[in-house]
């Protein structure tokens, strides 16, 4: 087997994350209090008498009954809660692909599943998205994949780029699986979060029938705290991923699935998602002026969700070596284009309150005349 391969993204958040001054590394919007979710005083009450008990196992019947409504002809018995969407992601790949099967990822991507296929000796392809294409999908790529190929994963709204696909793109890669007779593992965590328009980004959920849907309410609800995470699959698949949560982490809290249920009920959903697009559309042009301000160092194609900005910048300087020089140097974390493959890329966060959002640019600024100024000195 292959050496074990870290998860690096993850490796650089969890040692600054909460160390830094300004964290721009996050990919989904300012969190909210738990005074902001709970806001009726009776809910209040009635939450402090929960019984801080296990729950059921696979999530509370009232919380897979809201995630289920979320996706067209799904039930509660399609539904899987996880801790987080991470788990939902390990355990997933675990049930469908086996040690020396292939598994085709769409680059760039949230390197997860990735790393969970290398480390369990799975054979590794992978389908593009092109940044001289605006982040659309590169279907010529689609007619690569092996007919031995377990499973196909992407990321739809996409991490880093912000990218939606298009409902042709979606059938191009349904096509695509439904052609091998693959598992299509959709990573949807965004779904809710865009910024250019109203609708939500359609799911891969009922597109075919061998879909596993994997959501959160990390990045597009700004209740990453809670460790909320979804599988909907196909009733059978579920029990199986069901099956391999009990060897993992049992269950999570019974205060979070509580929490999670009132945040996903139709009176309250609407209101956070709301919230999470009104951060985005309001960081959205903080950021953009700032880097048009700096002329020729930096190109990006504007994200169409999410409340990250995958940044092309035209400095001689490595992606890993930058941010750790803001780390250490401004106290300030963004994550390198190195994490997702792509160096000369960083992603940064903006969906943020105002003050703090500027004040880091500001301290980025300041390490770009530094670097700017020794190259002229050199």
């Amino acid at each position: 087997m292959a050496p074990f391969q870290p998860f690096k993204l993850e490796r650089m958040l969890s040692t600054y994350e909460n160390v830094v001054e300004y964290n721009l590394s996050e990919s989904g919007v300012h969190p909210l209090t738990l005074r902001e979710l709970l806001g009726d005083p009776a809910v209040i009450e009635e939450l402090l008498d929960t019984e801080l008990n296990y729950p059921q196992t696979n999530g509370i019947l009232e919380l897979r009954e809201n995630i289920a409504a979320l996706y067209p002809g799904a039930t509660s018995d399609n539904v899987l809660v996880t801790v987080g969407a991470a788990e939902a992601n390990y355990i997933s790949v675990q049930t469908i692909a086996n040690p020396g099967d292939r598994v085709a990822v769409m680059l760039p991507n949230y390197m997860q599943i990735w790393g969970i296929a290398h480390n369990s000796g799975m054979k590794v392809s992978s389908f593009h998205l092109k940044e001289e294409q605006g982040w659309a999908l590169n279907v010529d790529d689609l007619d690569s994949v092996s007919e031995k190929t377990k499973l196909l994963a992407v990321c739809n709204p996409n991490n880093p780029t912000g990218y939606i696909l298009t409902e042709e793109e979606m059938d191009s890669i349904v096509a695509a699986a439904e052609r091998v007779g693959a598992w299509l593992l959709a990573d949807e965590v965004y779904r809710g979060a865009e910024r250019v328009t109203d609708g939500e980004t359609p799911s891969f959920w009922s597109r075919y029938d061998k879909v596993l849907a994997i959501g959160s309410l990390s990045k597009a609800y700004g209740l990453p705290g809670l460790r909320i995470g979804w599988v909907v699959a196909p009733k059978d698949v579920i029990d199986k991923l069901w099956a391999r949560h009990e060897y993992t982490t049992i269950d999570t809290t019974m205060l979070a699935n509580r929490l999670a249920a009132l945040a996903l009920s139709p009176d309250v959903r609407p209101r956070i998602i709301q919230r999470v697009r009104g951060y985005v559309r309001r960081g959205f042009p903080v950021l953009s002026t700032w880097l048009e301000s700096h002329k020729g160092t930096f190109s990006l194609v504007p994200p169409q969700a999410a409340a990250i900005a995958f940044v092309r910048y035209h400095l001689d300087i490595n992606s890993t070596v930058l941010v750790e020089r803001l780390i250490h140097e401004k106290s300030v974390l963004i994550v390198p284009g190195d994490h997702f493959g792509l160096d000369h890329f960083v992603r940064i966060s903006f969906g943020l309150p105002h003050d703090y959002l500027t004040s880091a640019l500001d301290r980025i600024h300041n390490l770009l005349v530094e670097l700017t100024s020794c190259k002229e000195n050199e």
